[in-house]
């Protein structure tokens, strides 16, 4: 598995696996178990989650996954932006700590922008810092402008932005992605198969016959072509797990990136941020 390094020095997968809606079915549950371990299996350790995801349930999810196996795993979750105070963040740090069955995250996240001042948000992230219960921090859907308020309130060791990022949604490549290359942040892009639409596009699918692959390893191979970018997508099957993992050991050629560039065109201005 290729790597992404942290401005620490830190190494992770550069394809780690999202949980959003999962843990919410009973009837579901020992499928994604089953698929959250295969991928710890298949060095797919990075494992991303919010106290938002059912309402920890995809914490609880997690937790019984990578249960004996802690150590093999860089853990992340969010925070929700009303929580991110100094008087709040604790409280919601611990409660998906316990849920998680750990005693630290690897990596804790601002979900989205709220009201709560950045500058008091990094106070709260740097003291959770200090006390161990998180090793690293960052960011989710802040856009170029919050980066660089971010940065003027303290927080320059922000190691990553969260962002909905895939073939359909290239935004960000016209000032938000240089800037996080920049300021040595790395990218975490979310949903890199648009939930699953891009399965269905028929462009998409024409050109992944062609190669020989899957039209969601294609467009998660489009997304890990930049150095320094993470891609999370969801599988709630091993099956599914299994493809995702193949995508990342795909290069693709000039021609193919050129003929994607056609079909999924990226803007020529810029566009606000988009998040699900």
């Amino acid at each position: 598995m290729r790597t992404v390094t942290l401005p620490d020095g830190e190494q992770v997968p550069c394809l780690g696996q999202g949980t959003w809606m999962m843990g919410d079915r009973k009837d579901r549950r020992d499928g994604e178990i089953a698929a959250l371990r295969a991928g710890i299996d298949l060095a797919m350790t990075l494992i991303d989650t919010a106290e938002m995801y059912g309402d920890g349930a995809s914490e609880t999810l997690i937790g019984e996954a990578i249960a004996g196996r802690r150590d093999e795993v860089f853990l992340v979750s969010k925070a929700y932006p009303q929580n991110a105070s100094l008087a709040r963040l604790a409280r919601s740090c611990e409660a998906s700590l316990e849920r998680l069955g750990t005693d630290r995250l690897d990596l804790y996240l601002l979900h989205w922008r709220g009201n709560v001042p950045l500058d008091e948000t990094v106070e709260a992230l740097q003291a959770l810092q200090r006390a161990g219960k998180i090793r690293h921090w960052g960011v989710s859907n802040l856009d170029t402008n919050d980066m660089e308020e971010l940065v003027d309130a303290g927080g320059w060791s922000c190691v990553t932005d969260q962002i909905l990022y895939n073939l359909t949604r290239r935004g960000p490549e016209h000032d938000l992605l240089p800037w996080l290359e920049n300021h040595g942040m790395t990218v975490m892009a979310y949903s890199p198969v648009e939930q699953g639409l891009l399965i269905d596009n028929r462009k998409l699918a024409a050109l992944a016959s062609d190669l020989g692959v899957t039209p969601a390893q294609l467009a998660l191979a489009w997304t890990l072509r930049k150095p320094g970018l993470i891609a999370i997508p969801k599988a709630s099957t091993v099956e599914h797990v299994r493809e995702n993992r193949t995508a990342a050991d795909i290069t693709l050629d000039e021609e193919t990136l050129a003929q994607l560039d056609a079909a999924f065109a990226a803007p020529r201005e810029r566009r606000p941020l988009e998040m699900l």
